[in-house]
């Protein structure tokens, strides 16, 4: 718990972070469960396995463009804070606010809690009597949000606790009191499972590659039907787009290195370093994980079929085209296999994620836009009441049920907030000229002004295509209901000392 009324408290974060730490943060933040599933859906949108693969590589060198971009900014401010705080200092504390209230409301929030239920879902498969059938709801709660383009039962409110939603709250719960016992327990955690399932990652890769090779799904996918039968003209690019949703989720995150600075060794060095390193590890693995998948399962397959490989990519089980990998291998062992790795990735991906995002509220509440006490460090230097305060709202946002909507709500913001972000990189060029710059964005002003055009062209079509307009549409609405909230917040009282 919070040390709110102990005097043993610290004034200043504790730098613990190493290089290697602060890669393993980035890395491991971005592998969830995703890469496992998200290929699916993708491969159903696009219908080619040439555009399957295109879609991971344009992920990947969007995500390392802006690890580029951003490693000029995290040297620049290495605060707690990162990315709150590189908006703050370019465009004023109300982008920073906009920035950190969405990350509060959703974007941080509704991944650990997506990401938790995922965890208890596939504990689920090792253990089939965690479910997901509610054993305690509020049936006046199950109610359809009209403002949100809901017109079915699967898009409402389905508030309760069901033994998924249990251990996902139980595990962020167990993630929470380990880092608030201090970073050096968080970061140990944090490394160690992220070697663990990038090895897993790098294990699926070389079975798909190897013992998994199917001449049958290679023939299909890699010979004359490669080019497969996309959309055409305008239609697939509103396609590739709504395809890439899945994509950027299964890589963000990347970012959250930046918000734990403060506790970095070196920050001016190691930052940008762990950006780029992680980044460019993740998507590596990435792009050979769908090559693996292809070498091992036809792209398209029968949504009747018994065996995984009869099923194929497009209509694996669940869409869990990883599972479906390794049972085509080892059979049911397959399964549990899998189950073990996505259960080990979704634990460390929270771990990451709590550790990270609790500091940005931290910088908030120094600014004074954020409750008052968060903005202290308990006596192991850590943010302990913005720890608690977010693990509560990620309970609440377990236990409605809506954590996979509020991500979909959310996507548009989170690229419209990267986009600002690397624009922020141009003005602080400009209006900050002398300032130090230990690290400057490499390829300025190409590669970072081409970052902007890509990521704001995604957000773009995603307003436009109508299988992601109503979502964009309320992701921006949640962005802009933080301007009133951030006056309110400010006339309630004065600002207090800037992050450090």
């Amino acid at each position: 718990m919070a040390d709110s009324h102990d005097a043993r408290t610290s004034s200043e974060f504790v730098r613990a972070l190493t290089l290697t730490d602060a890669t393993m943060l980035v890395a491991g933040s971005m592998i969830g469960s995703g890469i496992f599933i998200v290929s699916s859906d993708i491969a159903r949108t696009l219908n080619s396995p040439l555009w399957l693969l295109i879609t991971w590589i344009a992920t990947g060198v969007i995500t390392v463009l802006g690890a580029l971009a951003y490693g000029e900014l995290a040297a620049m401010y290495p605060k707690a804070g990162g990315q709150y705080v590189f908006l703050r200092e370019s465009m004023g504390p109300l982008m920073g606010f906009l920035y950190g209230w969405t990350l509060f409301l959703v974007i941080q929030t509704g991944t650990i809690a997506a990401v938790g239920v995922a965890f208890g879902r596939f504990l689920g498969v090792l253990v089939p009597s965690i479910g997901a059938d509610r054993f305690a709801w509020f049936p006046q709660a199950d109610v359809c949000l009209s403002i949100m383009g809901c017109d079915s039962p699967a898009k409402a409110f389905q508030l309760g606790l069901s033994p998924q939603r249990l251990i996902a709250l139980i595990s962020v719960w167990v993630l929470t009191a380990v880092n608030l016992r201090g970073v050096k327990e968080g970061k140990a955690l944090q490394t160690s499972l992220t070697v663990i399932k990038t090895a897993a990652l790098a294990l699926l890769v070389v079975v798909g590659l190897t013992i998994g090779r199917n001449a049958d799904a290679i023939a299909a996918n890699f010979g004359a039907n490669l080019a497969g039968s996309p959309p055409v003209g305008s239609t697939l690019i509103l396609a590739f787009g709504a395809a890439m949703v899945g994509s950027l989720f299964s890589s963000d995150a990347w970012n959250n290195v930046t918000f734990a600075a403060a506790e970095v060794h070196n920050p001016q060095k190691n930052l940008p370093l762990a950006l780029l390193l992680g980044t460019g590890l993740v998507s590596a693995l990435y792009i050979m994980a769908n090559v693996s998948y292809l070498n091992a399962l036809p792209m398209a397959g029968d949504p009747n079929g018994v065996t995984s490989v009869a099923r194929g990519i497009q209509y694996a089980t669940q869409d869990r085209v990883g599972t479906a990998l390794m049972e085509s291998v080892f059979g049911p062992n397959g399964t549990t296999l899998m189950a073990i790795a996505i259960l080990i990735s979704t634990f460390g991906c929270n771990n990451g994620l709590i550790l990270a995002g609790a500091r940005v509220y931290w910088a908030m509440a120094r600014d004074g836009l954020f409750f008052q006490r968060a903005g202290s460090l308990n006596a192991r230097g850590v943010p302990a009441y913005a720890l608690i305060v977010q693990s509560i709202w990620i309970s609440l946002l377990c236990l409605t049920g809506t954590y996979g909507q509020l991500l979909d709500y959310v996507i548009f913001a989170a690229l419209v907030f990267y986009c600002l972000t690397t624009i922020g990189l141009f003005i602080l060029r400009r209006t900050r000229p002398t300032a130090e710059r230990p690290y400057k964005a490499v390829g300025y002003p190409v590669l970072p002004g081409l970052y902007v055009l890509l990521a704001g062209g995604l957000a773009i079509v995603l307003l436009i295509a109508d299988k992601t307009r109503a979502q964009a549409v309320a992701g921006l609405a949640i962005v802009l209901l933080g301007i009133p909230v951030y006056f309110l917040w400010r006339s309630a009282g004065a600002p207090r000392s800037s992050a450090t």
